[in-house]
């Protein structure tokens, strides 16, 4: 451990904020729970609030960047921890290219709960990526904290991420049309996750087409679709489903991949519908 440790230190240094990947390797203490988007349930308020113990000690921070209002996003995000009479958690944005000082920099590092908010996962990692927050980011969960992310706060946190757009089809649409090859965009996120790749909102508009998409064109990802309402908690390698609804799992174990005039076939995908309490195991 102490052997990677370093090797992960010298890739740091070399590659500047590239730390995702030694993230992962080390010994993570932190949470998550990664949220489908839509209402969130009461209950799954609560979870939040006992697994990250901000009801104890310590305190919470909303990073409302993925929103084009930011101080709305950060008031209706609030407003669901004050419900409950937990009022320690406050909102906390930056801008694009803004130096944080040290001030901003130990709210997110000694925060309990980070929150991110829904929106735009592009806007929130044009924001943050490379920066001294996504360090922060990084270092609060390795140290403990409990990361959570709704809508595009969800989408952010696999390493290869999920863009929304198209790229043979630039005028949007919320879900796929074709499960077709060369077509979805995936991006850098925030990489708490290597080997997965999160979608959201998932059985209410149907996005099946683009994540089935994905596993085909890059099979060493598990595919998550996680519905409104409905969450998973990551703790380690095993994922648990709290909420309403579902979260269904596509993989490629075969690494299967046949097309023909841009369509794309496979054969031996494994799908997998898993309701809340239950749990499986991350790639």
């Amino acid at each position: 451990m102490i052997l990677k440790n370093i090797l992960c230190l010298v890739v740091m240094l070399i590659a500047g904020f590239q730390f995702s990947a030694c993230a992962q390797e080390s010994d993570a203490q932190g949470k998550l729970v990664i949220i489908g988007g839509g209402s969130r349930p009461a209950a799954m308020i609560d979870r939040i609030i006992k697994e990250s113990g901000i009801d104890k000690e310590g305190y919470g921070i909303i990073l409302p960047m993925s929103s084009v209002e930011p101080d709305s996003a950060v008031y209706y995000a609030k407003m669901q921890f004050t419900k409950v009479g937990i009022n320690n958690v406050h909102g906390l944005q930056f801008a694009k290219g803004e130096r944080l000082g040290s001030a901003k920099l130990d709210s997110i590092k000694k925060a309990k709960l980070i929150y991110i908010s829904g929106g735009d996962q592009n806007r929130f990692m044009d924001i943050v990526a490379g920066t001294t927050a996504e360090k922060a980011i990084h270092e609060a969960y390795e140290n403990g904290s409990l990361l959570a992310g709704t809508s595009a706060g969800a989408a952010v946190m696999s390493k290869m991420m999920i863009t929304g757009n198209e790229l043979k089809h630039p005028e949007y649409a919320s879900t796929f049309r074709n499960i077709e090859s060369e077509n979805i965009e995936l991006k850098t996120g925030l990489g708490m996750l290597n080997n997965v790749l999160i979608d959201q909102h998932f059985v209410k508009r149907s996005r099946y087409n683009r994540l089935i998409s994905a596993v085909i064109e890059h099979p060493e990802l598990m595919g998550i679709g996680i519905d409104e309402s409905t969450a998973i908690l990551v703790i380690g390698k095993s994922a648990e489903v709290i909420g309403e609804s579902q979260v269904i799992v596509f993989e490629n174990p075969d690494r299967s991949k046949t097309e023909k005039n841009g369509k794309l076939g496979a054969q031996g995908l494994a799908l997998n519908i898993y309701l809340p309490g239950d749990s499986f195991t991350l790639k």
